[in-house]
């Protein structure tokens, strides 16, 4: 038998989400972990000798390395630079939400990615979660849609994570580097929201693409057009650091959407759902929770004829959509098979997203 050569991966950014799902999962998916980067070198390290592998503190050096394919980018913000970074050196890149906070950012990376022949996939999981494509054939059978309502309830990070006992991360990163960095995002944010507020520009990098953009990426991969008129509301008004919710309301032909995104520190679970109700039936999706490796979504299907209901509940295999994006990712390496998770859904999540918050901000 013919061996399959390794896929030998490296990953950017050593938090919560890269510790307790995207390292397991690059194992459960036969990649090669080769390399752990972060800014901090302590973190780097623990992490780093947990696996067994190299910690490294600048991702040039991971880009510069001939012995490693591809890269996952789990780091905080946007993505654009370490993308295009590591585009122009070779590798394939698997890069979370958000990728750019503007047009003219995909622009780059677009060019990049066409001058590298490699394979280029956003980090949108609940594209690929495995009752993803059930929901969408299901959806694609209702017939005069009027509501498609995404509900999402979001604590802080403690409820969330204190199951995963982490070790808490030591204050030695790079802080030149995270200022550089800030400043390159505060520029983008500019460029997508002229003359936003420091705090208005913080909320939306933070939660309009660090978050919000689950809910746009997810309807895209449910077969729904997203809307490209919004009218948007934030509340309480912004103050601090403290994250406020926002109600958004999209209009598309005679259906409307709505974003339903709440703070709720002390809530215990992240909680999110989808509902779409239509003439002759209603979908109701019920997505795994992060943070948890072998979370299970739920999908509720009713269907009638005349007075008698059919409710019908499906589950899938104990595998989240983080394992399946990987497995895709390795897939496209390999055989060059579709990336689901392309440059034209960024761009109709940027535009959606934007619109959103030019909303928002007309209402602050």
């Amino acid at each position: 038998m013919t061996s399959v050569p390794p896929i030998r991966i490296a990953i950017l950014g050593a938090g919560i989400i890269a510790q307790s799902i995207h390292i397991p999962s690059i194992h459960r998916a036969g990649l090669t972990l080769v390399a752990v980067c972060d800014l901090s070198p302590s973190r780097a390290s623990e992490v780093a000798d947990r696996y067994g592998v190299r910690a490294v503190t600048n991702p040039a050096d991971i880009f510069a390395d001939p012995e490693i394919d591809a890269v996952l980018i789990a780091t905080p913000g946007s993505h654009a630079e370490l993308t295009i970074a590591a585009l122009e050196a070779g590798k394939h890149v698997l890069a979370e939400k958000p990728l750019a906070l503007n047009e003219a950012e995909v622009d780059r990376i677009e060019a990049a990615h066409h001058a590298s022949s490699r394979v280029l996939q956003i980090g949108y999981m609940k594209m690929y979660d495995p009752l993803s494509a059930r929901a969408a054939r299901e959806i694609a059978e209702l017939r005069d849609i009027r509501l498609v309502r995404v509900t999402v309830s979001h604590p802080a990070d403690s409820p969330q994570i204190q199951h995963l006992r982490l070790t808490p991360p030591t204050n030695d990163a790079d802080h030149a580097e995270i200022a550089r960095a800030n400043a390159y995002e505060a520029e983008q944010t500019e460029i997508a929201l002229p003359g936003a507020s420091a705090e208005f520009g913080a909320y939306f990098r933070n939660v309009i693409h660090g978050s919000v953009i689950h809910e746009t990426s997810l309807l895209r991969g449910l077969g729904l057009e997203l809307p490209t008129e919004w009218s948007a509301e934030i509340f309480p008004a912004l103050k601090g650091t403290e994250p406020s919710s926002l109600l958004a309301i999209g209009t598309s032909g005679d259906v409307r959407f709505v974003i339903s995104w709440n703070w709720l520190p002390e809530y215990p679970e992240y909680d999110e759902e989808v509902k779409v109700l239509a003439s002759n039936g209603r979908v109701e999706y019920h997505l795994a929770k992060p943070y948890v490796l072998e979370e299970r979504s739920r999908l509720i299907v009713q269907r009638h004829d005349g007075q008698e209901r059919q409710d019908t509940t499906y589950t899938e295999i104990n595998e989240t959509g983080f394992l399946r994006q990987l497995l895709a990712f390795g897939d496209s390496i390999r055989s060059g098979s579709p990336v689901l998770a392309n440059l034209d859904g960024v761009r109709r999540d940027i535009a959606a997203l934007t619109a959103i918050a030019v909303a928002a901000k007309a209402n602050t």
